[in-house]
Formats: structure tokens, sequence, C-alpha cells
């Protein structure tokens, strides 16, 4: 696995910002430019951490009344096969498999740094794992013939109680336990106490 480099700054609004990298995502960045020159598309998925001392609630924070203490932003996941086949299967119409939609979307995260496989179907953690519900008004997706109609952004927020330990593996599933997951990313993205709140932000587009 790639070591990952922290980059570190801070907004006007004191704000740490921490950016992940690693030189895989170094050559990554570069490879994505070359496909874009050549009318190619890829998939890119990142998740963005923002933290909160205390509770904090959703309508909180989309009024502006809270906010973050820090910002971790990751790098790349992967797309596992079973992802993948989920997003064929829902694009010819079939129902077998449900659609990440605001009913049934989950963002998971656990404590395991094993390697991600393209074969995975959930966190590696054995204990330390949690799956929690789509935000208010997530996922967000405007459907368009734009650039930004690419994206797609979920998110759920962990509050004081949830998932206290540190977060070394994140996924995006179609269900609360089971289902299907689309993706696994390895990442330490920190570790979480009872005295803060975490929302985790995941976007993913095809650029």
């Amino acid at each position: 696995m790639a070591i990952e480099i922290a980059n570190t700054r801070e907004t006007a609004t004191i704000t740490r910002v921490i950016e992940l990298t690693n030189p895989k995502w170094q050559a990554q960045q570069e490879l994505l430019e070359r496909a874009r020159q050549c009318d190619l598309a890829a998939w890119v998925g990142r998740a963005t951490v923002d933290k909160y001392h205390g509770q904090v609630t959703p309508e909180a924070i989309a009024a502006g009344r809270v906010r973050p203490y820090e910002t971790v932003i990751g790098t790349p996941q992967l797309l596992t096969y079973g992802g993948a086949s989920a997003l064929w299967h829902r694009l010819i119409g079939g129902t077998s498999v449900d659609a990440y939609d605001s009913a049934n979307a989950y963002l998971g995260v656990g404590d395991s740094n094993t390697a991600a496989s393209a074969e995975d179907t959930d966190l590696k953690a054995t204990t330390n794992k949690l799956r929690k519900g789509m935000d208010a008004t997530y996922p967000q997706h405007t459907d368009g013939t734009v650039a930004g109609s690419a994206s797609i952004v979920f998110r759920a927020t962990f509050g004081t109680e949830d998932a206290n330990y540190a977060w070394e593996e994140w996924g995006l599933f179609n269900a609360s336990t089971s289902g299907r997951m689309l993706n696994r990313k390895v990442e330490s993205l920190g570790v979480k106490t009872s005295s803060a709140s975490w929302v985790l932000t995941v976007t993913l587009s095809l650029s």
C-alpha cells in the first residue's frame, strides 16, 4: 500500500485542511489528464471528512451555524467488480440489485487497513465498522448534459456515539447490512472519539 502524505493548510475560518496524497495518486493525476486529452472517461471517487466538536446535526451544518475544526480530503477509491456489475445491471433496467438512492444508500467506515481488492464485498473490519444512512437530500445529482452532471455526491453524519475508532477504510453500500458494496478505500482519515461528530462525503464522477 502506498504511503500517504498529508498536505496541511488552514482556511480563513481556521479549519485545518489535510489533503492526503501518495505516489500512486500523483501518477493517477497525470493519467487522468492524458485520458481526458484522448477523450477517455475515467471513474474517480474521493472522500472528504469534515470534523466537528461535539454533537452536530446536518441541519446545523447546512445552516452554517457550525464549522469543522478539521477537513481531511482522501485519494481515489477502488470500484469493486460487484459495484461495476450493479451499475450496469441498473443501467439496463435490472431490479435484483437495489439502487443507491436516498432510501438504500449507506456509507460505511471501519478500522481495517487490509488492502482493497476489486473482489471485496464488505469492509474488512471484524467489529469496529458501522454504516450510516444518507443525510436529508442526499445523494445529490443534477441530471443534464454539462460537466457537473457527471458527478454524484453521497453524505452521512456520524454523531458522537458513532464509529469511535480509527477510520482506516470506507465504502458505499445499497443496504444497512449485506447488500452490494459499490467501492472501497483504505486510507487513514483519523481517529474519531465521542467528543466529535464527523461528516463523511463521497463524490463519484466520470471525467
